[in-house]
Parts: structure tokens; C-alpha cells; sequence
């Protein structure tokens, strides 16, 4: 059982762990050329240069500090399973990962907004 419970902390531990370490290499080192396939990925953040730094740095930023939230809001739930039966112990470990699936995918609105707000559509600076 106790080999169970180490298992699903450490299941559980992996999204916040890496919106922490993602979060942080954004935040310090957006990927140096626009892509498809690694980074912030949307419409605006890819317009440009600038929006592409202004995205990672923003999203890099949100991710490093709902990591750190997430992470003890992850461990306290299974403390409370410890010992417990292996039904129960998977219940609590699964609903944690799916409400961990939340804030990385809930991040992308708080980022666009903040690009709409100092970018046109077109992914140019507004004056201020």
C-alpha cells in the first residue's frame, strides 16, 4: 500500500513539478526562434518577435507561481490517504491530477488578455 501511495505522489507531483521548471525557463529564456512545436504556442503569441518574449515571459511567469501553489495543494490531499486502502488512495490521486489539468490549460486566457492589451491585432505594441 505504501508503495501505491509514493507512486501516486509522485503521479501527482509531475504537473506542478513541470510548470515549476517550465515556468522558470520561460520566464528567464523563451525559446529563441518562433516554432510549432515547443513553447507558448498560440495565434498571437507567434505574430512576431516581440509577442513571442512577451508571451513566454507572461505564461513563464503564471506557470512558475501556479506550480508552486499546486504543489502543496497536491500532497496535503494524499497525506490524508496514507495508510488508506489502494481504491481510496487512487480516487484521491486521480482527482487531483485531473484538477491539476486546470491551471496550465486556464493560464492561456489570463496571457492572451495581457497580449491584447499591449499588442494590436497585427502583434504591434500599442502606444501607451
Amino acid at each position: 500500500m505504501i508503495g501505491f501511495w509514493i507512486f501516486m505522489l509522485i503521479m501527482d507531483l509531475l504537473i506542478p513539478c513541470t510548470m515549476i521548471g517550465l515556468g522558470k525557463l520561460f520566464l528567464n529564456k523563451a525559446p529563441k526562434n518562433i516554432n510549432y512545436t515547443f513553447g507558448y504556442r498560440t495565434t498571437m503569441s507567434m505574430k512576431n518577435q516581440d509577442t513571442w518574449q512577451f508571451a513566454h515571459k507572461f505564461c513563464g511567469k503564471l506557470w512558475f507561481r501556479l506550480g508552486l501553489i499546486l504543489l502543496p495543494l497536491s500532497i496535503i490531499p494524499l497525506l490524508f490517504v496514507l495508510g488508506k486502502e489502494i481504491e481510496i488512495i487512487a480516487t484521491v490521486g486521480t482527482v487531483i491530477c485531473f484538477a491539476q489539468i486546470v491551471p496550465p490549460v486556464g493560464s492561456i486566457i489570463p496571457t492572451e488578455i495581457a497580449l491584447k492589451k499591449v499588442f494590436d491585432k497585427n502583434g504591434k505594441r500599442k502606444i501607451s
